[in-house]
C-alpha cells in the first residue's frame, strides 16, 4: 500500500520525500549540485517488515567499471554503522550495473533483505556513496538520506 518514489532530475539542494508512514518517514538530497537521473521505488514503507522490494533506474554520469558501495549511518547524531561493498571489480562481476557506459539506462529489480536489528525510535543520517575507485575520490552517486522512525520496534 505504501510505497516510495523518487524520479529524475532533481532540485540541487531540495529534499525530496521517499515516503511517509504511522511508522517511518524517508526523505533525501543529494550530496552534490550535479543532476541525477535517478528512480527509486521501494515497498512497504514500514519498518515492520524483513523484506523491501526495490526497484531502481538509473543513468549514471560515467562508464561503471569499478563500483564500491559505502554506507555510513548515524543515529540522533552518533555514528551507528559503517558497511562497504565491492559490486564492480571488473572481473567475474555478476551484477547489471558493471560494465555500463554513461548515459545508458539501468533498470534492476532486487530485495532489500530487512535487518533482524530492530531500529529504535529516532533519527537516523544515511549517507549513501558510489565509488569508481578505491580512493574514494570519484563519486559515482551519493544521497543524503534522512530516515525518521516513529515508533520503537515490538
Amino acid at each position: 500500500m505504501f510505497g516510495l518514489l523518487f524520479l529524475i532530475l532533481f532540485t540541487p539542494g531540495v529534499s525530496e520525500f521517499i515516503c511517509m508512514s504511522s511508522d517511518l518517514e524517508m526523505s533525501y538530497t543529494f550530496c552534490d549540485s550535479t543532476a541525477q537521473a535517478f528512480m527509486l521505488n521501494v515497498t512497504p514503507c514500514s519498518m515492520n517488515t524483513s523484506v523491501w522490494k526495490a526497484a531502481l533506474t538509473w543513468i549514471p554520469r560515467s562508464d561503471i567499471r569499478f563500483l564500491k558501495i559505502v554506507f555510513r549511518v548515524w543515529y540522533d547524531g552518533a555514528r551507528a554503522l559503517f558497511w562497504e561493498e565491492l559490486l564492480c571489480s571488473g572481473a567475474d562481476d555478476e551484477y547489471s550495473v558493471c560494465g555500463m557506459l554513461k548515459g545508458e539506462t539501468l533498470v534492476s529489480a532486487f530485495d532489500i533483505k530487512g535487518s533482524t536489528v530492530k531500529f529504535p525510535k529516532g533519527n537516523y543520517n544515511i549517507v549513501i556513496q558510489g565509488l569508481s575507485d578505491d580512493s574514494e575520490n570519484n563519486m559515482v552517486i551519493c544521497l543524503n538520506v534522512t530516515m525518521i522512525v516513529k515508533q520503537d520496534a515490538f
